[in-house]
């Protein structure tokens, strides 16, 4: 096989991962939904201790989909390059997937929340982010203020080790999110292999 159909194998598989990740996210948002809805149920009908469980769940599906975010982004940094490889290749810009969702969708190297660019106007995409983001937000909050009679009862032990271990998974995932997304870190790995590969 030549390099150029290498290539655009590489872009199928890569085409058909942005797909599937898309579809992940969606599934996982809906599976901490279905469980979060099951445990403030629970909580309302007298098994208030259900109330305690929401804010890890919130802390577990954000986590999850900013997973699936990172490999949209991976498979969308890897289509890029091979999309502008291709088309130098054959010599015309014929493969413009990768403008689109640039323009469209979200930005790649640049600063941003997952996939909320900090550097510029919103779009649909990002939008989407903040909207389930937010609900996260305000379920984790919800789930502590709900669940707090039943830790008063339990005694400060068990109020220490619930805030301490809740804290703590909450601040070691924000860090790591800052870090990766905001701080660009997971993009300048593939952006530096990738440049290396492909400017040759």
């Amino acid at each position: 096989m030549n390099p150029l159909d290498v290539a655009a194998q590489q872009l199928g598989r890569m085409r058909g991962m942005t797909a599937l990740y898309h579809k992940q996210f969606f599934t996982d948002i809906f599976r901490t939904t279905v469980v979060g809805l099951v445990l403030f149920g629970f909580g309302f009908w007298q098994i208030e201790a259900a109330f305690l469980a929401i804010p890890f769940v919130a802390l577990i599906g954000a986590a999850q989909t900013a997973f699936d975010a990172s490999y949209l982004i991976f498979a969308r940094q890897y289509a890029h390059s091979l999309e502008r490889f291709i088309n130098r290749e054959i010599g015309r810009d014929v493969l413009v997937a990768h403008k689109l969702e640039e323009a469209y969708l979200f930005p790649l190297d640049t600063t941003k929340v997952v996939t909320i660019p900090i550097d510029r106007a919103p779009t649909w995409f990002g939008f989407m982010t903040f909207f389930y983001t937010s609900i996260g937000v305000l379920t984790y909050v919800a789930g502590i203020a709900l669940g707090r009679d039943v830790l008063n009862e339990a005694g400060a032990g068990w109020t220490a080790g619930y805030a301490i271990s809740l804290a703590v998974l909450t601040a070691l995932t924000l860090g790591m999110g800052l870090w990766w997304f905001a701080g660009g870190a997971g993009e300048r790995k593939l952006r530096q292999i990738l440049d290396d590969t492909f400017e040759r």
